[in-house]
C-alpha cells in the first residue's frame, strides 16, 4: 500500500545557460517547488502528498517539469509543465485535492 496518496517530483536540474536543452532551474523551478511544499502544508496535506525536488527528469526543454505519481494516476504518472504559481495552485486544487489531472497543463510529448 502506498504511503502517500500522491508523490510529486519537481525538476530542479541546472545546466549551463548555453545548453540547448535549457534547465528547469533557470525557468524558476525552485520557487515553484517551494510554493508547492508550503501550499500543501497549509492545506493540511502532510502525510497525503509528498513533494520532492528531483534531479534531471530529462524534460527540461519543456519545463519546468513536474511529475505526479498517485494511486489513481497512470503507472507512468502525470507529467506537467508548470510555469507559474497559478499553475501550481491549479494542480494542487484539481489534481492533488480533487483527484482530476489538469489536461491543460499536461506536458506535451
Amino acid at each position: 500500500m502506498p504511503r502517500f496518496d500522491h508523490h510529486v517530483f519537481v525538476c530542479t536540474n541546472e545546466r549551463a545557460a548555453e545548453d540547448p536543452k535549457g534547465s528547469c532551474a533557470h525557468k524558476g523551478s525552485a520557487a515553484l517547488h517551494q510554493h508547492l511544499k508550503v501550499r500543501c502544508h497549509q492545506l493540511g496535506l502532510k502525510g497525503k502528498v509528498r513533494v520532492n525536488a528531483a534531479g534531471c527528469l530529462d524534460a527540461c526543454a519543456q519545463g519546468p517539469a513536474v511529475v505526479v505519481y498517485g494511486a489513481n494516476d497512470p503507472p507512468e504518472g502525470v507529467w506537467y509543465t508548470l510555469r507559474t504559481i497559478a499553475d501550481v495552485d491549479t494542480v494542487i486544487e484539481q489534481h492533488l485535492v480533487g483527484g482530476a489531472p489538469v489536461d491543460a497543463l499536461r506536458m506535451r510529448r
